[in-house]
């Protein structure tokens, strides 16, 4: 994702995180990631000691992992910096 675009993305998902919850609130992310462990295990990382709930579920070929990510934040800020860490993960699609 370009820059430009990237910014533009974070900045409508601010003003739509903003209207649409009162905060704190938990938070669904959705991932998907190639079946490669070390993908897996860094995205595990960046939620790790947050108190997030994570399932995983391979695809039927088991090419990729869906991720779905239930955690508590405290503002619009804070997802979509995790947003911003996960996205440094090579491969991953943000759903």
């Amino acid at each position: 994702m370009d820059t430009e675009k990237s910014e533009e993305f974070y900045k409508r998902l601010r003003e739509q995180l903003t209207e649409s919850s009162d905060w704190p609130s938990k938070y669904l992310y959705k991932f998907i990631v190639p079946s490669e462990t070390e993908k897996i295990e860094r995205i595990h990382q960046i939620f790790d000691n947050t108190g997030a709930v994570i399932e995983s579920k391979q695809s039927k070929k088991g090419t990729y992992t869906s991720l779905s990510i239930t955690v508590m934040r405290d503002n619009p800020d804070a997802v979509i910096q995790k947003y911003i860490e996960v996205g440094e993960v090579k491969g991953v699609i943000s759903l």
